[in-house]
């Protein structure tokens, strides 16, 4: 266990991403609550011997409780100012909403009674009730919530262990080739603050820029009187950012100013979690942000162009896959004049998308194991649907906003995207064939004619291009031109077909499009490195 003091940054692969972020934070003297870390390595600790873990480590998390105590003047478990913490988990690779949460743990019906004395019975309550349901969710779904608040402790630490073993954890890890990397997740209590307090309370997550576009402009969603999880789970609809700076212009300048620090410092877009409690700010988290592909693109010419990365750093930024994502077919224009709109809502990721409608993650993977394009249209999504949105052409939902956790996922997955369609809209829907349009947030009745873009046309793909080609022994040509008349066509999705290549000493190729296969083959040649981050 170590305490996130300042004193020092502790690397993500000893404390997970999470808490690396809330060292750097409170090391820079920015504003969050205190807190400590259960670390990754005792993760792995924990399934060698369950017991024998817990028994080394609870001292520990007791004096942990009595450092945050001191740290806020609070007592956790009871008044005359109780402590309330969150106990959440963090990897070193970033697994946004796959492992569990617990928040406002510490509450029982004696300290709801001392917190409606002092801040009011609707606060008191709403907090308990919040407590009691993500507990009995994500702890104990058949048990009673212990009254005693270190019962609730320990059985919240072993809840976030176990989930780095769920079907949903260990899916989302083996889709992105991340499984026997990591040791384990960490565990993360922190003090809490309370977005639900009162009318100068809120919470929202904040983008240094666009996850969508690329564009170097803050990007996020602000929710008055709300908790972090009421913006992550969908289930509420949050403001544009531009609210909050209109509402509260000092906190909104306050953040910016941490932002642009935190993305200096780092030398990649942020995604800050922040809470506002009575008119104060509070970070609760700062990663490297998920981002479209369209963005990863973007991102990554506009941070070398600025001088804050290099280029062989820009060209590990952005994967193959991502610029397959660009390269899919888009709706062709001349089919737009004649579609029929069956829904509207916000883009979340760029890319079309087209298939049969389902409504649950079975009927999606079974569909899937048919050879069957399905869009997967939900209410709302939670870490229980990832199975489905892997195999889902487009998800689409019915709540929730951009930085909700369908939004999240399907940027990570680059999946089309449309959240926040409305109450009801997708109803009618099932079994139906759509397209989506992860661009306009517009969903079309029917599989509508697709069109092909090109590298070339594009500015930013262009730029990549051409760093590639300075930077590869073995030139790619296009299929089709006439430098590739006569020369070995590759796959990039098919490495082989490059590794063959290269063991037969080809110094040029032809490809159907040649950037992806220059990044792939500057990845195995060991010129650029596509780490995790």
């Amino acid at each position: 266990m170590v305490r996130l003091d300042g004193s020092r940054i502790y690397s993500r692969m000893a404390v997970g991403g999470k808490a690396h972020g809330l060292s750097k934070i409170r090391a820079a003297g920015l504003p969050t609550p205190p807190a400590f870390t259960v670390t990754v390595d005792a993760c792995r600790q924990y399934f060698e011997s369950r017991d024998g873990l817990m028994a080394r480590l609870w001292p520990q998390i007791k004096e942990g409780v009595t450092w945050l105590q001191a740290q806020t003047d609070h007592t956790f478990g009871r008044g005359p100012v109780p402590l309330l913490v969150s106990v959440r988990s963090g990897a070193p690779a970033s697994m946004p909403g796959m492992m569990d949460t617990v928040l406002n743990l510490g509450i029982n019906d004696d300290v709801e009674r001392v917190l409606a004395e002092k801040c009011g019975a609707r606060f008191a309550a709403d907090t308990h009730q919040r407590f009691r349901e993500l507990f009995c969710q994500v702890v104990a779904p058949d048990e009673q919530v212990p009254a005693d608040p270190f019962l609730q402790l320990r059985a919240a630490v072993t809840a976030v262990f176990e989930s780095w073993n769920s079907p949903r954890a260990v899916s989302y890890r083996r889709h992105h080739g991340l499984e026997g990397k990591m040791a384990g997740t960490s565990v993360t209590v922190q003090a809490m603050v309370f977005g639900n307090l009162d009318d100068q309370s809120g919470t929202g997550v904040l983008f240094s820029r666009n996850p969508l576009t690329g564009a170097n402009e803050p990007y996020g969603e602000w929710l008055p009187g709300g908790q972090g999880e009421d913006v992550v789970s969908g289930k509420s609809d949050p403001l544009p950012l531009t609210v909050l700076a209109q509402t509260h212009p000092a906190i909104h300048s306050q953040l910016i100013d941490a932002a642009t620090w935190l993305e200096n410092d780092g030398a990649d877009v942020q995604d800050i979690e922040f809470t506002v409690e009575a008119g104060k700010l509070y970070l609760l988290q700062t990663r490297a942000a998920k981002r479209s592909a369209r963005a990863a693109v973007t991102i990554a010419v506009a941070l070398q162009q600025e001088g804050r990365i290099d280029v062989d750093e820009a060209l590990g930024r952005v994967t193959p896959a991502q610029l397959d994502t660009l390269l899919t077919p888009v709706i062709e224009p001349s089919a737009l004049a004649e579609a029929t709109v069956v829904a509207t809502g916000l883009p979340a990721c760029p890319g079309v998308g087209a298939g049969r409608v389902v409504t649950d993650c079975e009927s999606a993977e079974e569909a899937f194991d048919e050879g069957e394009d399905v869009v997967l249209a939900r209410e709302t999504t939670s870490p229980d649907d990832v199975g489905g949105m892997i195999v889902a052409r487009a998800v689409i939902t019915e709540q929730g906003g951009a930085t909700s956790h369908a939004a999240v996922v399907s940027r990570e997955l680059h999946t089309p995207c449309v959240v926040g369609c409305g109450k009801g809209a997708l109803r009618g829907l099932a079994d139906t064939d759509v397209t989506v349009d992860g661009v306009t947030g517009h969903v079309y009745a029917g599989l509508l004619p697709l069109t092909r873009p090109s590298e070339d046309g594009d500015p930013a793909m262009a730029t990549l291009l051409g760093w590639a080609r300075e930077r590869s022994r073995v030139q790619v040509h296009k299929v089709g031109t006439p430098h590739a008349a006569g020369l070995p066509v590759v796959d990039h999705r098919d490495p082989s077909t490059l590794t063959t290549a290269l063991a037969a000493g080809a110094t040029a190729l032809a490809a159907e499009h040649p950037l992806p296969t220059l990044l792939a083959l500057l990845r195995l040649t060991g010129n650029v490195d596509g780490g995790m981050r």
